[in-house]
């Protein structure tokens, strides 16, 4: 299993924007049905700051690429952040149903 986290932060104005673009992204990514994957999107309590979740499954390629939502995400997200966004891997020590 692999695990990557995006996180960035971004400014009031596009907030609803990002927010919108998330449900969207969401739902593609609900109606492709990728195996092997699972994704959340949160928004922190500051109501600026996002989190963005990734697990793969060993040996399965992120799809999120092939997803056009996902796809229009990942690059308008350079845009939104105030920084730029780079995926971090991290090693999961332990879980409760949250990771497989």
């Amino acid at each position: 299993m692999t695990v990557q986290i995006v996180r960035f932060t971004t400014t009031e104005p596009n907030v609803a924007e990002i927010e919108t673009a998330i449900e969207s992204m969401i739902t593609a990514i609900h109606e492709a049905r990728p195996p092997g994957v699972r994704y959340a999107a949160c928004e922190l309590v500051d109501g600026l700051t996002f989190l963005l979740i990734l697990e793969l499954a060993d040996g399965v390629e992120n799809p999120l690429p092939s997803i056009p939502e996902a796809r229009a995400f990942q690059q308008q997200m350079r845009t939104w952040a105030a920084e730029p966004p780079t995926p971090q891997p991290v090693t999961v020590l332990g879980s409760y149903e949250l990771f497989a």
